[in-house]
């Protein structure tokens, strides 16, 4: 199965999951990010002490590894990669399902109380798959990188690469697809280009609603996602 193909049959499937959610769940669930998102991070300043950096992964129902243990979610599984190379970062994992770029550009002040080394912006999905117009998320992601980096300029980030079916418009798949190399290329970050390569569409590596990675492709994920971010802790650790 081509790669268009598999995105057209994941999409499918995550647009009956997205229009079929309890609105309440869901804002539920962002309500209540914030304290789960510190449990792993209780003393702030902690890393300056040992000299760990925090890595902050920040993003909706694919960072937080739905329907899923949190230690089989692709952050918790970088974490392991880290720990058996013995690089000095501590992950952590901001993600809440059904985030937007909106929601996101709301909830980051809050996560930014602690210091943040490294930015993992997994975002947009739920956007794509909305309709959103790609210039109100581009202009999000954006808003939501400068918030970072004014807490810390020297802050690293990487940018995680997303995209939507042809179903939703020829015109507005390819705008949405581009906008990610568009602001990483802006930004100077480092790009994901598409985080669910080889997931997506693969119904074995996919739970019973056909969107959310299983075990198995959350490790997927974590390849990908350690393709990019490797590079970008060993050059500075």
């Amino acid at each position: 199965m081509t790669i268009e193909k598999r995105i057209i049959a994941y999409s499918i499937a995550a647009l009956g999951v997205i229009y079929g959610c309890n609105e309440a769940d869901t804002t539920r669930v962002a309500e209540e990010a914030p304290s789960k998102a510190t449990t792993k991070s209780a003393q702030p300043n902690a890393g300056e002490e040992t000299g760990t950096q925090t890595i902050l992964f920040f993003g909706n129902s694919l960072t937080a590894g739905y329907g899923l243990e949190p230690d089989q979610a692709f952050p918790a599984l970088i974490q392991e990669r880290i720990d058996s190379l013995g690089l000095p970062y501590k992950v952590i994992n901001a993600g809440v399902s059904g985030e937007t770029t909106a929601g996101g550009k709301s909830r980051i002040d809050w996560l930014l109380k602690q210091p943040v080394d490294v930015f993992v912006l997994e975002l947009g999905a739920n956007d794509g798959l909305r309709g959103i117009p790609t210039e109100q998320s581009y202009s999000n992601l954006k808003a939501i990188i400068e918030k970072v980096r004014a807490k810390n300029p020297d802050v690293r980030i990487v940018l995680a690469g997303m995209q939507i079916p042809p179903s939703m418009g020829q015109k507005y798949a390819a705008q949405f697809r581009e906008m990610y190399t568009r602001i990483a290329e802006e930004e100077d970050v480092a790009l994901i280009p598409f985080l669910l390569e080889g997931v997506a569409g693969q119904r074995e590596l996919n739970q019973e609603d056909g969107i959310h990675p299983t075990v198995e492709g959350q490790k997927i994920l974590a390849s990908n996602v350690w393709e990019v971010l490797q590079p970008v802790l060993e050059k500075e650790a």
